[in-house]
């Protein structure tokens, strides 16, 4: 009986093992799976065909290598697990990244691994990485207990739509000894593409849309799935994302922040309440400079813009706050309270 081979079951491993059996591949693929050779030879012509491999030498002495596409996928049991170890091993030796590419991927791949670990509360992780011509793409999965359901649990916020507030802030951790809250924050801000999904909750992020973080379709299953992508020549780098977040430009500083006002709105909704002011202030006596935009707002109550801006200001002096897309309205809102 012939063992069936499956193409995308190939591309989850074939890249790594062109690179560690270059001269041999048909044969590791015939011990790996138990296909005869020449289903193996076939399934070999198919992934150079289709690039995840290339060929070179004769006929009888194929040398492969590893393609324009590339993919290594692999599972880890969460205990014990060093986050640099997997990336160090599994996965850097076997892409061709631009320098700045790779350095954002690698700073990604570690905090978001980090975090299944160290928050979780799961007992195993899934990480994916693939190039293509034009993209890399990483996807991370827990089985844990859910990012939402973490925060929900840590800061009593049960919403998930005010948990996400909250992590768009930045410097939010569920573990505070260990971590600065900084980890998910700067991989969504290296990211062209950053969604992230949790227990039938997504949220989403886009480099190219100004307003932040939207609501997304989410996975049906268990635990945190993230998922990252980066174009290939991107001219971002690690350095000018860290910048940007720190007032000196030096990096070294996260006392910059920019919270949406979409995600404790809702589409279209005034934002009215003392209570909802309370929940925009949370936390942001830790930076320098708040940023509050409003786009999506399309009105503030007096109690809202007193409460924010004229008590919290009054409170915490050494916080810049700087309203960002405000209607001539709301601008007008803002004055008023911060001259009362």
């Amino acid at each position: 009986m012939s063992t069936r081979l499956n193409f995308d079951h190939f591309t989850q491993w074939i890249t790594a093992a062109a690179r560690e059996h270059s001269h041999q591949l048909a044969d590791h693929v015939v011990e790996r799976t138990g296909a005869s050779r020449r289903a193996a030879q076939a399934m070999l012509k198919r992934l150079v065909d289709a690039g995840w491999l290339q060929r070179e030498g004769g006929f009888s002495r194929p040398v492969y290598s590893p393609g324009a596409l590339r993919q290594v996928v692999r599972s880890y049991p969460l205990y014990g697990l060093q986050e640099d170890l997997p990336w160090q091993r599994d996965y850097a030796p076997n892409f061709n990244l631009p320098a700045h590419v790779g350095r954002m991927v690698q700073h990604a791949f570690t905090e978001l691994l980090n975090n299944a670990i160290d928050h979780s509360g799961g007992t195993s992780v899934t990480v994916s990485l693939r190039q293509t011509p034009t993209h890399v793409q990483l996807l991370v999965s827990d089985d844990g207990c859910g990012v939402f359901q973490k925060i929900a649990g840590t800061y009593d916020i049960a919403d998930p739509s005010l948990a996400m507030l909250e992590l768009s802030k930045g410097r939010l951790t569920t573990a505070p000894q260990e971590h600065t809250g900084r980890g998910l924050f700067f991989s969504s801000q290296l990211a062209d593409v950053f969604d992230l999904h949790a227990n039938g909750t997504a949220y989403q992020r886009r480099a190219w849309d100004s307003s932040g973080w939207r609501p997304g379709k989410a996975l049906p299953r268990q635990g945190t799935s993230i998922y990252f992508a980066v174009a290939l020549d991107t001219t971002r780098t690690l350095d000018q994302v860290l910048g940007a977040w720190s007032l000196d430009g030096s990096g070294i500083a996260f006392d910059r922040t920019v919270i949406s006002l979409r995600l404790l709105a809702g589409p279209g909704q005034a934002l009215d309440s003392r209570a909802q002011a309370r929940r925009v202030t949370a936390r942001l006596e830790r930076f320098k400079r708040a940023e509050i935009d409003f786009d999506g707002v399309p009105d503030i109550g007096h109690a809202f813009a007193d409460e924010l801006f004229r008590v919290f200001g009054m409170n915490h002096r050494s916080v810049e706050l700087v309203p960002l897309n405000a209607n001539r309205r709301i601008l007008a809102l803002i004055d008023n309270a911060r001259s009362g």
